[in-house]
């Protein structure tokens, strides 16, 4: 397994180190490239789950159709645990908002495990336009609203309380 260039050198490194992958070089650009100052949150574990999402959209991206379903199996399985991990620390920090941030999970992991059965069905394109089309813009968007909300919240509520995880 190869990591992407297009994950932030740091993470890059933190990837590699984790499971002995090598970076691959990409002949073609990537599809959502990580850039610190767009989707860095401060929070080391979101950052990190944040540009594993990314890594698995790059590679979606380029999949061969033989390989793609096991790798939309991925994406929708790390979706899954990145958004029980950012609810239980909205549970932890008493999140304002947590009810539109759940919300908005649950309906693209709505969304996810719709195209999953298109694409266990053999129905490949659909997961590859949801990949091209639909997770890019949508994360962008959830990263720099929601997300950097909840690390606010989450880094005023460590400053004045107890610390957890």
């Amino acid at each position: 397994m190869t990591t992407p260039r297009s994950l932030h050198p740091t993470w890059r490194k933190r990837l590699q180190q984790r499971s002995g992958m090598h970076v691959m070089k990409r002949e073609t650009p990537v599809l959502i490239e990580w850039d610190e100052q767009s989707f860095a949150l401060g929070i080391e574990e979101m950052d990190a789950t944040h540009a594993e999402f990314i890594d698995l959209l790059n590679q979606l991206d380029t999949a061969a159709n033989s390989a793609f379903p096991a790798l939309f199996t991925r994406l929708v399985e790390h979706t899954r645990t990145h958004f029980e991990s950012e609810e239980a620390r909205m549970l932890l920090c008493r999140f304002p908002a947590i009810n539109e941030h759940t919300g908005e999970h649950h309906r693209v992991l709505g969304e996810l495990n719709r195209i999953k059965k298109r694409v266990d069905r053999g129905l490949i394109s659909f997961g590859r336009m949801y990949v091209r089309e639909g997770l890019p813009q949508w994360f962008r968007l959830h990263a720099a609203t929601m997300d950097s909300a909840l690390a606010g919240h989450w880094m005023r509520h460590q400053s004045s309380g107890p610390k957890q995880a």
